[in-house]
This record gives C-alpha cells, sequence and structure tokens, in this order.
C-alpha cells in the first residue's frame, strides 16, 4: 500500500526506505496520510476518519510503531488505536561471528530491518577474532574478519534504523584461534587464556580492544572475561607461583578497564567468572555461591551480564538477579534463542526459558534484555532460525502479558513468515523419545546425520522410537511449508531436505546391523541400494546448506562443513564397498558390525530423562581422536 508521512519525519526518513520493501509498502505524496509525532512517552498508533497517527519517544520505537500500524490497517480496521510502553531502555540480540558462520553485511542488514520492524535497539557483534586488527596480520587470518569499513557500514545503517551496534570481544579466554599463530606464543598462559600480568599482553589487548571499537560510534563495549576455568594454571603458574584466581581475575579486569577508560569506552563483562569463584564446585548458577566481601568491593567499574538460557522457572532468574544487585549493580541480562543445539534450532527450549527470565527481568527492574544467537560446535544452524525467539524479546520488551498467540501474530507481519511453520523445524529434535519442549536439549538430527552407518554410536539410543516415519512425515510437512513461506523459501528447502536425509539415514546403521546378524544377503543387497540412495541424498543436502550459508555468510567458514559432508558421504562410499565385500563371500567377517552396539554415554547422553541423546560433531563421528593424538 501506499503511505504518506508527514510531521516529524527528518530523522526516520532513512530508515524507512530501507523498510518497504520488508514491511509491503510504498512512500507516495498521495499515499494514505500519517502523521507523525515525536514525544516523550509510551508509542501510540492510531486511525480515524481516514487519517493515521504514529507518536514515538525514541526512533526505533517508530519503526516497531509503523508496522503496529500496517498490520491493524491491512487486517481491514477502520478505526483503531494501540498504546505500548517499553520495559526495557535495551533489548536486543547478540550474534555470534566467531564460530565459523560470519554474517556478510547484507546478511547483518538483512537482519537490523527484522530487528528494527520488532522494536529491537541493539545487535552486540561476537568477534573473538573476526575483526581487523592490522598489527597482526595473522589475528582472524582465513576466517572471514570484518575490515574496519564494513563494520562502519553496517553501523551506520543500523544507526538509522534507531539500532545500537556493540562490538563484543574477549580480552582474557575464549581465543583459542587467535592465539594459535606464533606471533602469541609469549601472551598465553593456556591455549585459549591470555598471560595475565604480562606488558606485551596489554600493549595486544589496546591494539585489540582499539580495532574493534573502531568503527561504531557506541561507546559500549562487551570485553568477555567468561569461562576462563584454567585461569593461573598455565604459564602464569610457571612464572608466578599459585595464586588465587579471584586475584588474577581482578588484577587483569582491571588493567583492561584501564585500556577502555582510556579509549573513552563503557566496558561490560560476563559475571560467571565471580559466581564460579565464589562456588566450591565452580558452578555459575550455584546459589550457595559466596563471593568474598573484598572481592565485591575490588571489582573494577564495569557493567556485569548475566548470562542464563537455561533455567525454565521463574524464581531462580529472580533469585539470581538478586544476587547480581549485590554486587553493586543491576545487571544487563543475556538470554538465548538455542540456535546452537545442533543443526537445528530448540525452540521449546528458547521459548520456555525466554518467557521465565523476562517475566523475572520486568519484575525486578532490569533494564537491558538481549538474545545471544551462538553457533557452538561449527555454526550448523542457520541465525535466521533465532527469529521466533526474538519475537518473544520483542513482545515482552513491549507488553505485560505476552501469549503464542499474539506472538505468532506479531512475526507475520514484522517477519513475513509462519510461525507454525517455523515451529515445525523443532520437530528435527523434538522426536519420539525426546520430552515435550526438548528441555534436556537432544539433538538427534545432528548425531543421525553425523553419525557412521557402520560404526553407529546412537543406534541403540533410537532403537525401536520409529525415526524413520518421523522424519518421513515431517519433511512433506516442511515441503508444503516451503510452499506457503515464499521469503523463507531457501530456509524450509534445507530443513526439507535434512528431513528427507534423516528419513533415510537414521535408522539404516540398525537396519545393516540386523541384516548382517541375521546373514540375510538379500536384504543386504537392498540395504545396499538404500545407502547408495542416502548418499545421495546427504549430497544434495550438502547443495542446499551450501546454497543458505553463501546467502546470507562469508565463504570461510563453510570448509568445515564441506568436510564434515564429505566424511559422511566417503564413509558411505566406504560401507557399500565393505558391503559388497562381504554379499559377494569376499570376506566373512564385517569387524565394525561384530561390535555390540551400546548407548551412547557421556557428558550428553541418554541418562538423563527427556532426551535421546546430545553431542558434538568429534564425538559422534568416531570413538577414536579426530586428531589422532
Amino acid at each position: 500500500m501506499k503511505i504518506h508521512l508527514y510531521g516529524d519525519v527528518a530523522e526516520i526518513h532513512p530508515g524507512v526506505s530501507y523498510l518497504q520493501e520488508d514491511l509491503g509498502f510504498q512512500m507516495a505524496e498521495d499515499g494514505y496520510p500519517i502523521e507523525v509525532t515525536k514525544h516523550s512517552g509510551s508509542l501510540l498508533v492510531k486511525n480515524e476518519e481516514g487519517k493515521g497517527e504514529i507518536m514515538f519517544q525514541e526512533k526505533i520505537h517508530f519503526y516497531r510503531a509503523l508496522g503496529l500500524w500496517l498490520e491493524n490497517f491491512q487486517e481491514e480496521k477502520i478505526n483503531f488505536e494501540v498504546k505500548e510502553t517499553p520495559n526495557f531502555s535495551t533489548s536486543g540480540a547478540m550474534l555470534d561471528a566467531s564460530r565459523n558462520a560470519v554474517m556478510d553485511v547484507e546478511g547483518i542488514k538483512a537482519y537490523l530491518r527484522k530487528m528494527a520492524a520488532m522494536g529491537l535497539n541493539m545487535l552486540m557483534m561476537y568477534t573473538e577474532d573476526t575483526y581487523e586488527v592490522k598489527e597482526y596480520p595473522y589475528f582472524g587470518y582465513m576466517r572471514g574478519r570484518y575490515t574496519e569499513d564494513e563494520l562502519r557500514d553496517c553501523d551506520m545503517y543500523a544507526a538509522e534504523l534507531g539500532i545500537e551496534m556493540v562490538p563484543c570481544v574477549q580480552t582474557l579466554a575464549h581465543l583459542t584461534e587467535a592465539l594459535k599463530w606464533d606471533y602469541a606464543k609469549d601472551i598465553k598462559d593456556t591455549s585459549d587464556i591470555l598471560l595475565v600480568g604480562n606488558s606485551e599482553t596489554y600493549l595486544f589487548l589496546e591494539r585489540i580492544v582499539s580495532a574493534a571499537t573502531k568503527p561504531f560510534r557506541s561507546k559500549r563495549v562487551h570485553i568477555g572475561m567468561d569461562e576462563a576455568h584454567q585461569l593461573g594454571l598455565g604459564k602464569y603458574l610457571e612464572e608466578n607461583g599459585y595464586e588465587q584466581r579471584f586475584n588474577i581475575m581482578n588484577s587483569h579486569l582491571k588493567e583492561v578497564v584501564s585500556i577502555c577508560k582510556s579509549l573513552k569506552l563503557e566496558p561490560m563483562i560476563w559475571s560467571d567468572m565471580y559466581f564460579r569463584l565464589g562456588s566450591k564446585f565452580g558452578g555459575y548458577y550455584d546459589v550457595n555461591a559466596e563471593i568474598p566481601e573484598e572481592v565485591i568491593a575490588s571489582i573494577p567499574d564495569t557493567q556485569l551480564v548475566y548470562w542464563d538460557y537455561y533455567h525454565e522457572d521463574k524464581d531462580f532468574y529472580t533469585t539470581f538477579i538478586k544476587k547480581h544487585k549485590e554486587l553493586g549493580s543491576t545487571p544487563l541480562f543475556a538470554g538465548g534463542a538455542w540456535t546452537w543445539n545442533g543443526i537445528s534450532p530448540n525452540y521449546g527450549k528458547g521459548i520456555a526459558t525466554t518467557d521465565a527470565a523476562l517475566t523475572a527481568c520486568k519484575e525486578e527492574g532490569v533494564n537491558e534484555v538481549i538474545a545471544t544467537m551462538w553457533g557452538d560446535n561449527g555454526a550448523e544452524t542457520p541465525l535466521t532460525t533465532a527469529l521466533p525467539v526474538l519475537q518473544w524479546f520483542a513482545e515482552h520488551t513491549y507488553r505485560s502479558e505476552v501469549t503464542e498467540e499474539h506472538v505468532s501474530k506479531r512475526f507475520e507481519h514484522c517477519i513475513g513468515g509462519s510461525y507454525a511453520d517455523f515451529m515445525l523445524l523443532n520437530q528435527l529434535d523434538e522426536t519420539p523419545g525426546v520430552a515435550k519442549d526438548n528441555l534436556q536439549e537432544a539433538n538427534p538430527s545432528k548425531f543421525l546425520l553425523w553419525q557412521d552407518v557402520l560404526i553407529g554410536l546412537f543406534d541403540e539410543n533410537i532403537k525401536g522410537l520409529g525415526l524413520k516415519q518421523h522424519y518421513e512425515a515431517l519433511a512433506e510437512r516442511l515441503g508444503q511449508a516451503k510452499e506457503r513461506n515464499s521469503e523463507w523459501a531457501g530456509l524450509f528447502d534445507f530443513y526439507e531436505s535434512l528431513a528427507y536425509v534423516l528419513h533415510k539415514k537414521s535408522e539404516l546403521g540398525i537396519e545393516i546391523k540386523s541384516a548382517y546378524d541375521s546373514k540375510d544377503k538379500e536384504g543386504m543387497k537392498v540395504l545396499a541400494e538404500s545407502l547408495k540412495d542416502a548418499k545421495e541424498a546427504v549430497d544434495t543436502l550438502r547443495k542446499k546448506h551450501r546454497s543458505l550459508w553463501l546467502s546470507m555468510n562469508k565463504p570461510f567458514g563453510w570448509e568445515v562443513l564441506d568436510i564434515r559432508y564429505g566424511g559422511v558421504i566417503i564413509r558411505m562410499e566406504t560401507a557399500l564397498y565393505r558391503l559388497k565385500e562381504w554379499i559377494a563371500n569376499k570376506t566373512d567377517r564385517l569387524d565394525e558390525l561384530e561390535e555390540e552396539r551400546l548407548y551412547f554415554e557421556g557428558v550428553f547422553g541418554p541418562e538423563r530423562d527427556g532426551t535421546i541423546g546430545r553431542s558434538g560433531y568429534d564425538k559422534i563421528v568416531s570413538a577414536s581422536p579426530l586428531s589422532g593424538v
């Protein structure tokens, strides 16, 4: 439809032009008149007697209000009035650009437009080493690192949409990729932790913090500091002897904060190390953790970020927000979109934790919230799948009570897709044998895709569950969803293909083992043909995944997934060779199939109720170490 905006439009005009295609409108002098007024207070959208009205305080409120106005008008409401008062001053997302997938500039801009329509006003860029530092040419080498100009371009685009972009780096741990090169040999404590107290370390940090923040107009910077589990136990121990980690942490943090202050920056850190160090068993979420008063008093001037995407109980979040307040200030809360569970999103867990956490945040006066979109273990899940959870964040930001019905309706207008169809992706992991909402984080779509058909480390976990039929039905439903969601056809095409592969492959190892045990060579011939079909289906899936990846990410990092897909395909070829040898009586024994199948055990094994297993790639594909060490 055509609309004509008039009034206080100068600051919102560039962003409006960006959103025309996404929200389905055109700016025209002869368009439907909407008066725009900037004021202090709630955002308001109205339509009455052939005239629209939008009132807003912050730029981001206007873009949400515009979407609300269009939504109500397109529903053929002649007169309407909607008023919303934000619960949070900051609400947004953190985009992981460090686990192989580095979203390209156009991908970031597309994400920013979706966020603007929702009314989200912050995007953090998590870059461990994927940004340019001219003094260190190997920092982020061949990892798809952003140039200064690329980040500045994104920041300018975001600002015109009312979104603050904030760099998020690491200044203590989580630096395995950055520290693996020879230039870093004198500044690392362990393979992923910097050497505290070393002058060269702080020169390095000054340079990387300066480079990371230079492209952005925001003075805020997230300096990490999380999960430094082996702090002071490597080269630091050799040079200084044993020292309390509280002391090491605080002394280092003071130095990094000093660097930030010299650059006129406002730092924030993850809060977990203080809680872990105060816990008798090193746990972050230990309600009995005791942080000494002298440690609290010595925490430098920095904002704490409480990250938690694991609890479905509102009261737990309330307790931990209060524990953070005891450290001297109200934290920024970081929840999670659960894009990191495997190759598909875990919406059940993501929505349950988000609903509980943000309800607690509103009650406890937390002013800033973000949804993290991690890409653990290779960034196999496209980050666009986080959008339904971001919609939950948006609705909690502007409403006191949030229902799935309301989120679904808003999602369709903001994102241009069916919420119900996106929820189908949950069924890739919420399979028979997995409890409702997959709260125990099973990831069968991942382990069934990557596991070896001859080794079958997870075969015993899925026996008798009927996953072959489950994925067959799901593939059909995803194919139908693809037809209904033209803007998201590539995403649904990929997941339809994944479900089809899992239909073909999920129980193939079980069937091969059964035929071998019963010496059914005729049956094995049929299974050999099924194996050929599955091999071709995996290659088709690889190509669709590649197209989807390259539509939003830089090419760097895709080589890791090519290697994973290639490994499945080549192992299937070997399996065919082995089966044919046995069928032709060239060998009377296949040692891989002689082995008794055991339940997969380990950190993410099936020992908890409501799960059929979860693991990372290296543990899925083989019981042997991939490194060869």
